[in-house]
């Protein structure tokens, strides 16, 4: 399973969050970004279940994660 989770970071946590993030297991690329979204990364995991735990505690409990959005990909 693969998908691209968009984040929001808190203003001031940014570095220190990004560098959470990209030591996180599962997080292959992290794109810093500007606009409406801070942070465009891709996360791997074998399962659904898996990857819903990457994105929920890990990335979503990194301090200075404010919002994400989680676009899961499919192949037709």
């Amino acid at each position: 399973m693969r998908a691209f989770v968009l984040c929001k970071l808190g203003p001031g946590k940014e570095q220190k969050a990004i560098q959470k993030i990209r030591a996180i297991p599962g997080v292959t690329e992290v794109f810093v970004t500007f606009g409406g979204w801070d942070v465009i990364l891709s996360a791997e995991a074998d399962t659904m279940d898996k990857l819903c735990g990457l994105v929920v505690s890990s990335i979503r409990g990194v301090d200075g994660v404010s919002g994400t959005e989680t676009l899961v990909t499919t192949n037709l």
